[in-house]
C-alpha cells in the first residue's frame, strides 16, 4: 500500500464516509461536483459538450488514434455525479487507449427515479449508432451505480441481438436487493461507502419499483451472446460480492470475464488517477484489457 493510499484511506474514513452517512442527496450532489475540481486532467485533454438522443453528453479525449469510442456511465449512487466528476479519469483512459469517451449526463434520482437514467443511456446509445458508430466499435463502461446501469443497458442490447465490442465496470452496483454477503461482512472495512445508507438510497432511486427488476439489478438479467467483460473491485468494499456474483452470472451465459480484484483500495479508486499510484495502475489494467481485445475497435 502506497503512502498516498494510506493518507487517502484515513481521509475517507474520517471525513467522506461519515458525511455520506448523513447528508441529503442535494448536498451530496453539490459536494461531489466541487470535488471534481480536484481531479487531475492529463496533458492535452480535450472536453467538448454535445447533445445526443436529447441527452447532454461530454466528449473526453486525449491523443485519439483509434476510431472506436468508450461509452461511459458515471457513478454516484443514482443520486449524484456527472460527466464533470468523471471526465478526467476518462481522458486519462483515452490517452492510454487512443479512444474517445462519451459521458452522458443522465437524469438523477430522487427527481427522476428508475428507469429515467437507463432510458437516457439507451437514448444516447441509439443516437451514437444513428451518427454512424457501429455497435462493434462501441465499448461500454461504468462505475458503481453507473456500472450497474451499463450492465442493464448491455442486457437490453443483447436481448435485441445488438452486441457492443466489450464492456468494463469499476465496482458495479448490480444487486439492489442487497443480498451479497459483503454488504454485511465489509460494512466496517469499506473505507468509503456507508452500508447503513444504501436502503435509503435504493428507495430514492426505485420509488416503489421492484429491486429485482433486471433494469435496476442486472445481476438478474440475461446476457446471451455477451462480449468480453472486465470487472474491477476491492476485497474490502461492500460491493465486492456484486462484482464476484456478476462475473459468475456473465460466465453462465458464456462470456469471457476478467476479474481484477484488489486488496485495499476504496470504492472506484481509479477516479484518483494522477494522485494515487494504485489508481494509475488500475487504469493501466483496464487499458490493457481494452487494447488486447481479440477484435479491437481499430480492427472492426
Amino acid at each position: 500500500m502506497s503512502w498516498q493510499l494510506r493518507l487517502l484511506t484515513l481521509w475517507l474514513r474520517r471525513v467522506e464516509k461519515p458525511a455520506l452517512a448523513r447528508i441529503e442527496p442535494a448536498v451530496a450532489r453539490a459536494r461531489f461536483e466541487r470535488q471534481g475540481h480536484m481531479c487531475r486532467n492529463p496533458p492535452f485533454a480535450l472536453y467538448l459538450q454535445d447533445r445526443i438522443g436529447d441527452v447532454p453528453v461530454t466528449w473526453a479525449s486525449c491523443r485519439v488514434r483509434r476510431p472506436g469510442i468508450l461509452f461511459y456511465l458515471h457513478g454516484g449512487a443514482h443520486l449524484m455525479g456527472s460527466p464533470f466528476t468523471h471526465r478526467a479519469m476518462l481522458a486519462r483512459l483515452s490517452a492510454m487507449t487512443g479512444l474517445r469517451a462519451c459521458l452522458p449526463a443522465m437524469r438523477l434520482a430522487p427527481e427522476h427515479p428508475f428507469p429515467a437514467s437507463l432510458d437516457d443511456a439507451e437514448a444516447v446509445w441509439e443516437g451514437l449508432v444513428a451518427r454512424g458508430y457501429p455497435p462493434g466499435q462501441i465499448i461500454l463502461g461504468g462505475d458503481s451505480s453507473g456500472g450497474g446501469l451499463m450492465l442493464a443497458l448491455l442486457a437490453r442490447l443483447l436481448a435485441r441481438g445488438v452486441r457492443p465490442a466489450a464492456a468494463f465496470a469499476l465496482s458495479p452496483w448490480v444487486d439492489l436487493t442487497a443480498s451479497g454477503r459483503s454488504m454485511r461482512e465489509n460494512a466496517v472495512s469499506d473505507p468509503l461507502l456507508p452500508a447503513s445508507r444504501l436502503a435509503e438510497v435504493r428507495r430514492y432511486y426505485l420509488a416503489g419499483a421492484d429491486p429485482r427488476d433486471p433494469g435496476a439489478s442486472p445481476l438478474f438479467a440475461a446476457f446471451p451472446g455477451c462480449p468480453p467483460v472486465f470487472l474491477q473491485a476491492a476485497r474490502t468494499e461492500i460491493l465486492r460480492d456484486d462484482t464476484l456474483r456478476m462475473a459468475a452470472r456473465l460466465r453462465g451465459f458464456g462470456a469471457a470475464v476478467t476479474v481484477d480484484m484488489w486488496d485495499d483500495p476504496p470504492h472506484v479508486w481509479p477516479i484518483f488517477q494522477g494522485w494515487l499510484p494504485e489508481a494509475d495502475a488500475a487504469l493501466a489494467n483496464i487499458a490493457g484489457f481494452l487494447t488486447s481485445l481479440s477484435a479491437t475497435p481499430a480492427e472492426s
